[in-house]
């Protein structure tokens, strides 16, 4: 069986006008997760991003240096444009700046979404479904054995609960759940896929570098 891991991006820069930017601690994960793989004997030999600059950041900062593919399948689903869809284009303050207010809006938006609710909105659920199954595919048609890709939370969220064949509610509450730099790992065979672990930080989980966990 081959090995699949997708790592979520660093921190980004949450409450800022260019949210697509690693912090400062976001690089430091994402150097810790490379190191940690390294540590692990863990070598790509195929690695992918999608086409944001946050994650493109984390895979440099994690050290892999050979040539990368993209694949926009890979892409987070867009909360800003799902929030302004929800609240005709006037998001409360409260929802844009602090974290709390901010992650329970979005989880009863997207839940809308997955509904079929929020018909403004740039991309559907249905649209966001098919192009991360279509993202999953391209990374597993290959003759490599060990596939490194750098994603964002929702993706793998969706990515894990497809997967696992749970309710699509189910890619939410995992969504919420994943850690910046945290290493989901999937083993493949053709076309079958199969979880082998969900969310995993060794790299932070010690005293000295637990400071540095966070969510969003």
């Amino acid at each position: 069986m081959a090995e699949l891991i997708v790592v979520r991006h660093g921190q980004a820069a949450f409450g800022q006008a260019n949210y697509d930017q690693l912090s400062d601690v976001g690089h430091q994960q994402a150097k810790l997760a490379g190191q940690a793989l390294a540590e692990m004997g863990w070598v790509p030999d195929r690695i992918i991003t999608g086409t944001l600059e946050r994650q493109r950041d984390t895979m440099t900062s994690m050290g892999f240096d050979q040539t990368r593919e993209e694949h926009s399948g890979f892409n987070e689903y867009d909360f800003h444009d799902l929030l302004h869809a929800r609240f005709d284009g006037a998001v409360p303050d409260l929802v844009l700046g602090d974290r709390k207010t901010h992650f329970r809006t979005l989880r009863e938006t997207v839940l809308e979404w997955q509904d079929g609710g929020l018909p403004r909105s740039a991309e559907s659920w249905v649209d966001f479904e098919n192009r991360t199954a279509a993202a999953l595919k391209f990374a597993i048609e290959t003759d490599a054995r060990r596939v490194l890709v750098v994603s964002s939370g929702g993706v793998i969220g969706q990515l894990v609960a497809s997967t696992v064949s749970a309710p699509a509610r189910m890619m939410m509450e995992l969504n919420l759940q994943v850690k910046n730099a945290s290493i989901t790992k999937f083993i493949f065979s053709k076309n079958r896929v199969f979880l082998q672990g969900f969310n995993a930080t060794p790299h932070l989980d010690a005293t000295d570098t637990a400071h540095l966990m966070t969510y969003s």
